[in-house]
């Protein structure tokens, strides 16, 4: 059973979305073919990304941003450069998706190491301890 401990709550969105990505680093770890990965492990980084929204709130202003990497540059700064790097690899996510583009096994190889770093840096900044290795059924466990 996966657990949170409590003395700061998240948002029950924030933590499911930080275990569904645990889970899809997981897959992208065991899955045979290198766009597969790589398109696993791009969402799963994404799935982190919004975890961290779903902590901060809506934007204040007038312009919409156009993706999520782009609201996490706004709504948490300090992940702007993952979240440029992220943004970068999404139309090759989306290739990967459809099945297009070629997707060598050592850029899958490193998209999964980026997402499972980012993964970590969310739940540090969310005050979650993460415990790689365990995607199962992965443990988060808040920290106060």
């Amino acid at each position: 059973m996966t657990q949170v401990s409590t003395p700061v709550r998240l948002p029950a969105a924030a933590t499911d979305l930080l275990m569904a990505s645990a889970r899809g680093i997981a897959a992208a770890s065991t899955a045979e073919e290198p766009r597969e990965q790589y398109a696993l492990a791009h969402l799963s980084a994404l799935r982190a990304a919004a975890a961290v929204l779903a902590c901060r709130g809506k934007p204040t202003g007038r312009r919409r941003p156009r993706s999520a990497w782009d609201l996490l540059t706004v709504m948490a700064p300090e992940f702007s450069e993952w979240a440029a790097f992220f943004a970068a690899g999404a139309a090759k996510r989306s290739a990967a998706e459809a099945g297009f583009g070629r997707v060598t096994p050592r850029e899958a190889a490193d998209l999964i190491r980026d997402a499972e770093s980012f993964l970590e840096l969310v739940c540090q900044q969310l005050g979650v301890v993460h415990q790689p290795g365990l995607y199962a059924m992965p443990k988060l466990r808040q920290t106060g």
